[in-house]
């Protein structure tokens, strides 16, 4: 790791709770933005997503990462991806599901110095030619872009009537509510951060509470409530029209999780404790 003291200070003021993980292989930073993938046993859909992006050349504006939760499939090799020109490839040794896939990237990312992260799923659900747009908000100022398919604009194909449902009448509504911002389209994971708000201390996205899917619902709270700018971005998500939806969060004790999750987001029960104040 660098030995840079504001990489070093980032980190410690981010909460410096990473999971184990190994580098595979890291080329050396080359744009000022990255792009995190997170996987796990994603098969052909990975390659798919690669191919989009590549097309769309953003390894030219972005380096890209890819965070394996432990895939077993073949689907993550080293050579299948410096084909497609990702610039990293992580692997998670350690416990924990998508929150600490995500941890070990945040930390990567500031430990290099970015200035911004993009964040996208394996599973070529969402289609990446946004991304053009989220580098741009981060270039001009914005700490969180949310990608929604329900702002004008959005496509929405083949979604779960369950998962909408649940996202426009409990999980969306709630979290805009409880934020004092207007969210829309809140558990998808197609996002950019700015580096501000993950080295922020009063955000320290690197904690061991979150382990599951917890960060993210923390982070649409959180990000608004303390007056960083937020917004949504117009973007398409593409399920599959035939077959299972390509999901990691499954049957009632997951959706019931994500319910648990959302509800102590929404109380701050993921904020940071405040620092002990000072006599003098």
């Amino acid at each position: 790791m660098s030995n840079s003291r504001p990489q070093i200070a980032a980190l410690a003021a981010a909460g410096g709770q990473v999971p184990a993980y190994v580098t595979t292989f890291a080329a050396p930073p080359a744009t000022q933005y990255c792009i995190v993938i997170p996987v796990i046993n994603e098969g052909e859909r990975l390659g798919r997503l690669l191919a989009r992006m590549g097309a769309l050349d953003l390894p030219a504006a972005a380096d890209i990462i890819v965070v394996d939760g432990g895939s077993r499939d073949g689907s993550v090799t080293t050579g299948g991806l410096r084909k497609h020109r990702v610039s990293a490839l992580l692997v998670k040794t350690g416990p924990g599901r998508l929150s600490a896939q995500l941890r070990c990237a945040y930390a990567f990312a500031l430990e290099r110095g970015y200035r911004g992260v993009v964040t996208i799923d394996g599973n070529d659900k969402d289609d990446p030619g946004a991304i053009a747009g989220f580098l741009s908000a981060l270039d001009a100022g914005i700490d969180f872009v949310q990608g929604s398919r329900f702002v004008p604009g959005g496509v929405a194909e083949h979604t779960p009537w369950v998962r909408e449902w649940a996202i426009r009448l409990i999980h969306a509504p709630l979290l805009s509510i409880a934020s004092g911002h207007r969210w829309t389209d809140t558990t998808q994971g197609f996002r950019a951060y700015s580096r501000r708000l993950l080295a922020d201390s009063r955000v320290a996205p690197l904690r061991d509470v979150f382990m599951d899917y917890e960060l993210l619902a923390y982070l649409s709270y959180r990000a608004p409530r303390l007056g960083f700018r937020c917004i949504e971005l117009a973007t398409a998500r593409r399920y599959p029209e035939r077959g299972p939806a390509p999901t990691h969060i499954v049957g009632l004790r997951g959706n019931l999780n994500l319910l648990r999750t959302l509800l102590r987001a929404c109380t701050g029960g993921y904020n940071p404790a405040a620092p002990p104040a000072t006599t003098g």
